[in-house]
């Protein structure tokens, strides 16, 4: 199954093909152009509606009904000339002067719309010009001829040759009311030519949206989603077991430069897999000579025990004897090394018995079952007895007692035992040793303990190393011990499942802060829905 790996560039020759962000940045830009081309002609398009809105409704319009105020005007003017001739009567003259400030600012309000439209303006000037010539004319030697209540003194011929040339006025208003009338209809029809484009240009937008996302879909069925397919049906294959599934590269380059890293995957898994067969093998074998290797330390652990410490007896005993026996013929210093050799033989017995508890926690006649800690702590306080009372030690346990574990009963009683020994061993001088037991759930289904002491503490620097075997910080004249107790705790606590440290921001002495688990088919009786421990839950656990 072992093999190169494969080559990026490989796969049939296809290497130069685009990748998907290729294709896709391709199809994306043939949409940006299609969709700016139809912005910008949107764009020009509603811009010609607008403007050519904007003309008819600010300008051609307003000019119409300004023309239709400008011909009242003339007509008022008239009608009062007229009327002013047949009664001679001034108040005839009234309409004939207001239609001529109607007629101004009518004027002026068509030429400010009609700046534009200079075909327009020259209508307007035909109208003011023949209006002005008809007043020129007629209307005004008319009023000037004729002197009031002197009515019926007009010529009727002056003024059918008035109403004569007025019509020729007239014949102005209607050629500037159809050129008003050709410009709002052009406009209109041009508006409406406008908004057909504007229709148009949306509806090939649209079409043009609807194309490129069926070909972007389509793209992305082709270049990605058949591929990735494939891809992950090979994957499901190999997780399934059946490592002789090879990849083959497919579609896009980037998508085939992933199967080649997912194939040199495989083919690296395969190796390994074959590795490890030939290394479980090796550890098979391993393993057997490990089991031989730990029966044969056990079997030296029965020796060290039982025969080593036979000789080390008699080696005492026999120093004792020469002491005793020969002590008259032997001087101060021969007195003294027959004591050094008889406190060393104590003291290698001494570590060797240590050295073997230290070895079968958690390895030799190991029991588990639930652990009363008030009765552990009980048994521990017993076997250390003298030590507490030659030191007036005080003990303070919690009010609600101690919870039960799962655990080995006499290494919980050795793990408070060499914790209150060690507190009462290392008290400050003239000071009684206190020692504060405490408890409570924690997180994670762990019970919290904590034990206080006053005595001299640990330095910072010293937290870790206690937790070695055979460290000591303070030489055997001024503590006696072997320096294994704290190690021996450590090992216990961790062979429970727990953690063991020491809290440095305690300085009035020592504090160990150390974690047991919880038994697990009362948990949940033990805790209350407050984190708190209940009474009646605790009620079992006191002793």
């Amino acid at each position: 199954m072992t093999g190169q790996p494969m080559k990026r560039t490989e796969a049939g020759g296809r290497g130069r093909r685009l990748t998907v962000q290729g294709w896709q940045n391709l199809a994306l830009s043939l949409m940006a152009i299609v969709v700016l081309a139809g912005a910008v002609t949107g764009a020009v398009l509603i811009n010609r509606t607008d403007h050519v809105s904007r003309t008819l409704i600010d300008d051609v319009q307003p000019a119409r009904v300004a023309s239709y105020r400008l011909q009242t005007a003339l007509r008022d003017q008239e009608t009062a000339t007229r009327g002013y001739a047949i009664t001679a009567d001034r108040q005839f003259l009234q309409p004939y002067f207001d239609g001529q400030q109607a007629e101004r600012a009518a004027s002026a309000a068509m030429r400010e719309r009609l700046v534009d439209r200079p075909d327009l303006i020259a209508d307007l000037d035909a109208v003011e010009a023949a209006a002005d010539n008809w007043r020129q004319s007629y209307a005004e030697p008319l009023i000037a001829s004729i002197e009031p209540q002197a009515a019926g003194r007009v010529d009727p011929a002056v003024i059918d040759r008035g109403k004569v040339e007025f019509d020729g006025i007239r014949q102005l208003f209607d050629v500037q009311s159809e050129n008003l009338l050709e410009a709002r209809d052009n406009g209109v029809a041009e508006l409406d030519e406008v908004r057909g484009w504007r229709d148009r240009d949306l509806i090939v937008m649209i079409v043009a949206f609807f194309l490129a996302a069926v070909a972007l879909a389509v793209l992305i069925h082709n270049a990605v989603t058949r591929p990735l397919g494939r891809l992950a049906a090979s994957c499901r294959r190999i997780t399934e077991g059946d490592l002789d599934e090879k990849i083959v590269p497919r579609g896009p380059k980037d998508i085939r430069s992933i199967a080649v890293d997912v194939e040199n995957m495989r083919q690296h898994i395969v190796d390994e897999l074959q590795a490890s067969q030939a290394a479980r093998v090796r550890l098979d074998e391993q393993t057997v000579e490990l089991r031989r290797s730990n029966a044969e330390l056990e079997q030296f652990a029965y020796v060290a025990s039982h025969d080593l410490q036979e000789p080390l007896r008699k080696v005492t005993s026999f120093c004792q004897l020469i002491e005793k026996r020969y002590a008259d013929k032997l001087d101060e210093r021969g007195v003294e090394y027959i004591g050094f050799a008889v406190d060393g033989a104590k003291r290698m017995q001494v570590l060797i018995n240590d050295l073997l508890t230290f070895s079968r926690v958690g390895r030799l006649n190991a029991t588990h079952a639930e652990v009363d800690l008030n009765v552990a702590l009980g048994a521990a306080l017993a076997n250390i007895v003298t030590a507490i009372e030659e030191s007036g030690a005080e003990i303070a346990r919690p009010e609600s007692g101690l919870p039960v574990v799962v655990g080995d009963p006499t290494l919980m009683a050795m793990l408070w035992q060499n914790l209150i020994g060690n507190a009462v061993k290392f008290r400050r001088d003239g000071v009684p040793p206190r020692i504060v037991v405490e408890c409570r759930p924690g997180e994670d289904r762990m019970w919290e303990f904590t034990l206080s002491d006053n005595g001299i503490g640990i330095a910072p620097e010293f937290v870790e190393k206690v937790f070695v075997i055979f460290q000591r910080l303070h030489g055997r004249d001024a503590y006696t011990g072997t320096g294994i107790g704290l190690a021996l705790c450590k090992k216990i606590v961790e062979y429970h499942g727990g953690t063991i440290a020491i809290d440095t921001s305690y300085d009035e002495g020592t504090r160990f802060r150390f974690t047991l688990p919880m038994v697990p088919t009362t948990t949940d009786d033990v805790i209350d829905a407050a984190g708190s421990v209940p009474e009646a839950a605790l009620e079992g656990h006191r002793t």
